[in-house]
């Protein structure tokens, strides 16, 4: 079965009052459940990147799943952004606020290397906390980010404001 675009945006599904009440959370597992909706979603975020883009920087964790299939599609190599505790040796960390919480993320060692070009991928922007806790993680490494990628963009969350320089590319925006 094939699918558009159009199609596979449709099968977002809007969760009210998750993870606490007041909070619209914007679920992608019905379009990573449906195999023709995830290929034209993942070919559609891998054609979007710049280029000479040389990596794909993803976020834990629906990131990581977005950036696998991006990475796979346009032959590039994968960094995964973790929360903490999950790696062996971590080379920066950073701590930084969510619109209902805080978090901290962590780059693992040895895999951004000084003057490689890179995109990060997660799933929605928001208020750009995460995009611009992981932009830091990749500079302090001596990488330089040539865009962001996300499925989503909750524009009244304003998250591009944090990241200004930076290209967004977005599939669908609230």
């Amino acid at each position: 079965m094939s699918t558009t675009l159009d199609g596979a945006l449709g099968l977002i599904r809007e969760v009210p009052d998750f993870p606490e009440p007041g909070v619209l959370f914007r679920d992608i597992s019905p379009v990573l459940a449906d195999p023709a909706a995830f290929r034209v979603l993942a070919d559609a975020m891998a054609a979007g990147l710049p280029a000479g883009t040389e990596a794909v920087v993803a976020i834990e964790a629906r990131g990581f799943i977005l950036g696998a299939a991006i990475a796979y599609a346009a032959g590039l190599g994968l960094v995964c952004v973790r929360k903490p505790g999950k790696l062996p040796a971590v080379r920066h960390r950073v701590s930084y606020a969510l619109e209902y919480g805080t978090a901290t993320l962590e780059l693992p060692e040895d895999t951004i290397r000084a003057g490689q070009r890179v995109v990060i991928v997660d799933d929605v922007l928001a208020t750009g906390g995460t995009v611009e806790a992981t932009r830091e993680l990749v500079e302090h490494a001596g990488g330089v980010v040539d865009g962001v990628s996300v499925i989503l963009e909750l524009a009244a969350l304003k998250g591009r404001s944090r990241i200004p320089d930076i290209p967004v590319t977005t599939l669908l925006t609230h």
